[in-house]
């Protein structure tokens, strides 16, 4: 938290979010909250602005797969990634997501554009 002073400048005019975490750790869920609160929430993003990323450690447990995170996390898509088994089905997510983020750019640009002209 002793970064919270840069947020804002982190923020600004940010069109997209993924949060990374660690799924086995009990802390980590409760932090993601805080982070999809102030990262999310208050800018205010959509919920298809935001991407959560279960990462799995070499050799962890994979019972965290069937994860059900709480309301309003459990609206935001969620991707698990294991870097040993699947790096190319982490790499296609990825991809997509970037994709709707810059469906949702040139949409708001063309919005910005055409209330300008009329």
């Amino acid at each position: 938290s002793r970064f919270e002073t840069c947020w804002p400048a982190l923020m600004k005019d940010s069109h997209g979010v993924i949060i990374i975490f660690n799924p086995e750790l009990p802390s980590h869920l409760k932090e993601i909250e805080m982070w999809f609160s102030c990262f999310v929430q208050q800018q205010p993003l959509l919920d298809s602005q935001c991407l959560l990323v279960a990462h799995h450690k070499p050799g962890s447990a994979g019972d965290t797969e069937n994860l059900s995170l709480a309301y309003p996390l459990n609206k935001v898509k969620l991707i698990h990634s294991n870097l040993e088994e699947d790096p190319e089905d982490v790499r296609m997510e990825f991809m997509k997501y970037f994709r709707s983020i810059v469906t949702i750019i040139n949409e708001t640009r063309e919005r910005e554009e055409m209330s300008i002209i009329s």
